[in-house]
């Protein structure tokens, strides 16, 4: 089997990952296949946010102020604090919808998530693990805010990326027989 099948039929999401992190020539390198996705009528309705640092510290700030206004519950918060940190570096993917009569919304935010999937598949590549996390903060207001996603377009996802702390242990197989129909 060559290279890209082993890669698309062995990827699994790495969920605790530690440093070193992609350096720069990297984070590119995951940047630039994010940006090889199919794309109708090139409008390139997304936008990579990199977070690493410093960085992480204040996006575990927002986070933690995201979820005040729901929850007391110090447990939690002190959960949503340390979020960030699963990972040395994070890519947001958010949407930049761009009005055309041929490409609605919804192929737009397909084709960001496919930048998602794309980057993912890269850090595998070069040696990395990724997982591809999206939940209650990623619909946050205030999270948009921070991160100067304007409030009509999506965050598609936040891109954990870093070094494996241990060797995965390969994922069964999912069967596609039940998934699968010929008309």
């Amino acid at each position: 089997m060559n290279d890209s099948l082993s890669l698309l039929l062995t990827r699994q999401s790495t969920p605790r990952l530690c440093s070193p992190a992609p350096n720069s020539d990297e984070i590119s390198t995951i940047i630039n296949a994010g940006m090889r996705v199919p794309d109708h009528a090139c409008l390139t309705p997304w936008h990579f946010t990199v977070i690493q640092d410093d960085g992480l510290h204040k996006l575990s700030e927002v986070f933690v102020e995201a979820i005040k206004n729901n929850t007391h519950d110090e447990a939690k918060l002190e959960k949503t604090a340390k979020m960030p940190f699963r990972a040395p570096l994070i890519i947001v993917v958010s949407t930049k919808y761009q009005v055309h009569e041929k490409v609605p919304e919804k192929e737009q935010l397909i084709a960001a998530g496919c930048t998602c999937h794309a980057m993912q598949m890269a850090c595998v590549a070069l040696g990395y693990g990724a997982v591809w996390r999206t939940g209650e903060l990623s619909e946050s207001a205030v999270v948009k805010s921070a991160l100067n996603v304007e409030m009509n377009n999506d965050i598609v996802g936040f891109l954990y990326i870093g070094s494996h702390i241990k060797q995965q242990v390969p994922k069964p197989r999912k069967l596609a027989d039940d998934h699968v129909s010929y008309f």
